[in-house]
């Protein structure tokens, strides 16, 4: 990446994404790396790493920006979930509140796009959340776990074209199938949620596709895979897990290596 910032702000959501984000700034050249993390949701080991942190509720976008222009961050990244409970539980401040009422539409594409908006106004440039982590995007090919046979796999490709345009659609970006029969659909609930879901049906031997957006805003909600996933799909009698070649995040690779071969997940990238 060209024109690495002294300082990178992270709005860090839940998981191993936030992590992953700081360790692949900091060899880019980052020096200092400011953290926005929210209560109950970011993990609080990480703070002790950071050059600054701040505790947010979901919804404080005026003290997240305020935040930011304090430690005089001009670029940052926006990583890791936010669980829906904590969406619909949210107390919006003043300037959040008046930035939904702008809003036409409330999908994650259109609240995130206000959010970068609002903090472009003070200075505040919304990197894609890829950035510093370009060797995460695995290329096309098998990756792990067992080698299937050919008819194995025609659910990959079924179930690339059903997620394909449900992604289209906004309704999700995940689906599980089995025969060319769709069993789950990924809503607003999430991939693992989606995944227990599809498995029960599967009895054992579904595919799991998932893909990005058509359009993809890079900005924010990638897709992103990692040792959860693995052992979710598992746990779930999932056979093949399908992610999209070149944008799909790919998070601790070696420990999603040893839990596909260990659990018996494919994972192919196509």
């Amino acid at each position: 990446m060209q024109n690495v910032p002294e300082i990178l702000g992270i709005i860090a959501g839940s998981g191993v994404y936030p992590a992953a984000m700081a360790a692949g700034a900091r060899r880019a050249g980052v020096a200092r790396v400011a953290v926005a993390a929210f209560v109950d949701e970011t993990d609080p080991a990480l703070e002790a790493s950071m050059e600054a942190w701040e505790w947010l509720k979901v919804g404080q976008l005026g003290k997240l920006s305020k935040f930011f222009q304090r430690h005089r961050v001009k670029q940052a990244v926006m990583c890791g979930q936010i669980a829906p409970k904590n969406l619909f539980a949210l107390s919006p401040d003043l300037r959040l509140l008046m930035m939904l009422a702008r809003l036409k539409e409330r999908n994650a594409e259109t609240l995130f796009g206000g959010i970068a908006d609002e903090l472009a106004k003070d200075g505040i440039t919304l990197l894609p959340a890829i950035s510093f982590l370009e060797d995460h995007l695995p290329a096309a090919g098998h990756l792990y776990g067992p080698v299937r046979k050919p008819k194995e796999l025609l659910d990959v490709v079924f179930g690339l074209k059903i997620a394909r345009e449900t992604s289209r659609l906004d309704i999700g970006q995940t689906v599980v199938v089995r025969r060319g029969t769709v069993l789950a659909v990924e809503a607003f609930e999430g991939t693992n949620e989606c995944i227990k879901r599809g498995g029960s049906m599967g009895k054992g031997k579904a595919t799991v596709v998932k893909v990005s957006k058509p359009n993809q805003d890079f900005r924010f909600d990638v897709p992103v895979v990692g040792p959860k996933t693995i052992e979710t799909a598992a746990a779930a009698g999932i056979l093949v897990l399908a992610i999209e070649a070149g944008r799909t995040l790919l998070l601790e690779k070696e420990e999603t290596a040893r839990l596909c071969g260990q659990l018996n997940i494919t994972l192919v990238a196509v």
